[in-house]
């Protein structure tokens, strides 16, 4: 099947997306055009060719923050968030496992030592400017660069939204993401009833916490209260939903273990 023809195929999912969240379909197209001239096969499944959109979306220069009003004052946006969380958050398990299998690591990993030997799979997320780690016991700073990406694009649009919104500038925390196979035995030693199919094992997958966020302040300055968690949460899942929607990733609203579950697509 000849590059042209996939575009074809996903014509019409790029239009509604570009309806949506205003990427032009140009883009999907340019960026077929190049892969068919780096001679790159083309995809053979569903997948894949969901993904070959998601790269275009994600390829297209960000916007600025410059929003002022006619007396050249920063126009503050409202807070919208979703109706409720629950339903704008649906998507389960087998549906991301789904995705994670294909896009993922096609091996599991059997410890931290091995993760830090696949520099060409996996990458370090420890040291981001956008976003904090929280303590992980039953997880290591690792993903493949396709989730890496969308992890920075949606904690960079969190703290754009936040400018926009006139809100205090805070990281978004990450509480859970590579699981390897010596995190799994530890997990089930603990927990009996819990599950060795997660999509944590393939590196597609990382949890954000919505009662933790890291407040940027003047270490030299006197350092201010914290008091923004509700909105904060707010603004995140409007950052979420807006990823969700232009088909970025898949996104399961956790109440036990307080977390986005997210999966790239």
């Amino acid at each position: 099947m000849r590059w042209g023809r996939v575009a074809t195929l996903v014509a019409v999912v790029a239009a509604l997306i570009a309806c949506v969240v205003g990427h032009p379909i140009d883009s999907f197209r340019k960026y077929l055009a190049q892969k068919e001239g780096e001679g790159a096969p083309a995809p053979t499944d569903s997948v894949m060719r969901h993904a070959l959109l998601v790269d275009a979306l994600f390829e297209r220069p960000r916007s600025g923050l410059a929003e002022l009003d006619g007396k050249g004052q920063p126009v503050k946006q409202r807070i919208v968030s979703v109706s409720s969380y629950a339903k704008a958050f649906p998507d389960l398990n087998d549906v991301q496992l789904a995705t994670a299998s294909r896009l993922g690591l096609k091996h599991s990993i059997a410890d931290r030592e091995e993760a830090d030997s696949l520099k060409d799979e996996l990458v370090y997320i420890g040291a981001s400017p956008y976003f904090d780690l929280r303590p992980m016991n039953f997880s290591i700073p690792y993903l493949v660069p396709r989730a890496y990406r969308l992890l920075n694009e949606i904690a960079r649009n969190f703290q754009d939204s936040l400018v926009r919104k006139g809100l205090p500038m805070h990281k978004m925390c990450i509480s859970s993401v590579l699981r390897t196979e010596s995190d799994v035995k530890r997990l089930r030693r603990g927990n009996a009833n819990a599950s060795d199919q997660s999509c944590h094992r393939y590196g597609t997958t990382f949890d954000i916490s919505y009662n933790y966020y890291t407040r940027v302040q003047d270490p030299d300055s006197t350092q201010l209260p914290e008091h923004w968690g509700v909105q904060l949460k707010q603004v995140l899942a409007e950052v979420l939903r807006d990823q969700r929607e232009a088909g970025t990733c898949y996104v399961k609203y956790e109440v036990h273990k307080p977390c986005f579950h997210v999966t790239c697509r």
